[in-house]
């Protein structure tokens, strides 16, 4: 019998297979299942984008054909302007502009594209698993980097021992933070990993999914508005969130030509980019009035302030976060004593509510689970009676 790779074998199953097996058997018995699990937009594309892209594939066949793996110049000069206007950063859509199969599969094509056997990649724990599991698939090492409370969820760089920094490559930033919802207050720290960055030779991968998902005034920094950033940095975007465009797989990667290159000749080789109906929609997406953000990022804040406030009635303390669409709850305080896995199973079990346990993001992440607020606004008030029923029965 043929084997897998064993690189591929060194990986445990995927975090949302694993809740998915849970949420099965929920239905099976019949339970009215509440998933709070994926960071998947339950709120539809808005309807300008849609129409765009049905006007596209419709009278443009040319677009059925296979695009530039890079993206189509429309695309990428509109990307260049959009981040000239947010960040006040200049690209040159040619050599600094790279479209993407959504930013996942960009992170986990860069780090093939970098790595050697042995590498280290400094990740963020908890973190987004596409980050460990890249680097393990291309044979990489992972250094982990603590995200605590008491550090506001920033990594403590200066505790990383000297012969990890010489073996290392890429160091994993991602602000607005999935899945602790932490956000950068201070410029400072950024400033600080430019410095640390080019001390070590280090490419600084900044995951900025979420910058347009804040609250509350708060408003997400590019890595690459950091003076010296786009020496050592590359940064991706999603659409999946800002447009609620999650199954149309777009996004793009930004930085120096020099560092974007290998990305650039690797997905060459493997894929032949995405559909070029896709990247007109999408430039209409960035283009186009921001209303729809706007209305998108209300839903979420309504959402938040509505399950965070009956969380804290029912006592639960969670804290309101200033980005993203998730919650990081630690474990109610008579679940403290539970694995936050066998919490959510639990969870799953008595009440029909699927939300991540914290492990599945990285050791660090015990203790914790990971609610996201994609669901109607309606079922919150549903999970929070569950809830509170659920807790007192523990009291």
């Amino acid at each position: 019998m043929v084997h897998c790779s064993d690189n591929l074998s060194r990986l445990p199953p995927y975090l949302f297979s694993a809740i998915n097996i849970l949420k099965k058997s929920a239905y099976e018995k019949k339970l009215d299942v509440i998933d709070l699990t994926m960071g998947n937009p339950d709120l539809p594309t808005p309807k300008h984008i849609v129409e765009r892209l049905c006007e596209t594939v419709n009278e443009h066949p040319r677009t059925h054909r296979y695009p530039q793996a890079k993206g189509i110049p429309k695309f990428r000069k509109t990307v260049a302007e959009w981040y000239e206007k947010r960040f006040g950063i200049k690209l040159d859509p040619e050599h600094e502009v790279l479209a993407l199969i959504g930013s996942k599969e960009g992170v986990g094509h860069l780090v093939m594209s970098y790595f050697n056997p042995g590498d280290i990649a400094l990740i963020s724990n908890p973190g987004y698993p596409v980050y460990f599991n890249s680097t393990i698939l291309a044979g990489g090492q992972v250094y982990d980097l603590p995200l605590l409370k008491e550090n506001d969820y920033l990594p403590d760089l200066t505790k990383i021992p000297t012969n990890v920094l010489k073996r290392a490559k890429i160091l994993f930033l991602n602000y607005p933070n999935n899945p602790t919802a932490a956000v950068i207050e201070d410029l400072n720290f950024l400033k600080e990993v430019v410095k640390f960055a080019k001390k070590y030779d280090l490419l600084v991968v900044y995951d900025n999914a979420y910058c347009e998902i804040t609250f509350d005034g708060y408003v997400a920094p590019a890595f690459l508005q950091i003076p010296g950033a786009k020496d050592v940095g590359i940064e991706f975007y999603s659409f999946s969130k800002t447009y609620n465009m999650a199954g149309w797989r777009i996004g793009f990667a930004v930085g120096n030509a020099d560092l974007l290159a290998p990305l650039e000749k690797f997905k060459s080789f493997l894929d032949y980019g995405v559909a070029m109906f896709i990247q007109l929609s999408a430039v209409l997406a960035l283009s186009y009035k921001q209303d729809c953000v706007q209305e998108i990022v209300e839903v979420y804040r309504r959402r938040r302030d509505k399950f965070v406030t009956g969380l804290n009635k029912i006592g639960w303390n969670v804290e309101k976060p200033k980005g993203t669409f998730y919650l990081w709850a630690p474990l109610p305080e008579p679940y403290k004593h539970m694995g936050s896995l066998e919490f959510s199973e639990l969870l799953i079990e008595k009440t029909g509510i699927a939300i991540c346990p914290g492990v599945g993001f990285g050791t660090y992440g015990e203790g914790y689970v990971r609610i996201a607020l994609v669901t109607h606004d309606n079922r919150f008030h549903d999970a929070l009676l569950r809830l509170k029923k659920f807790l007192k029965k523990r009291e």
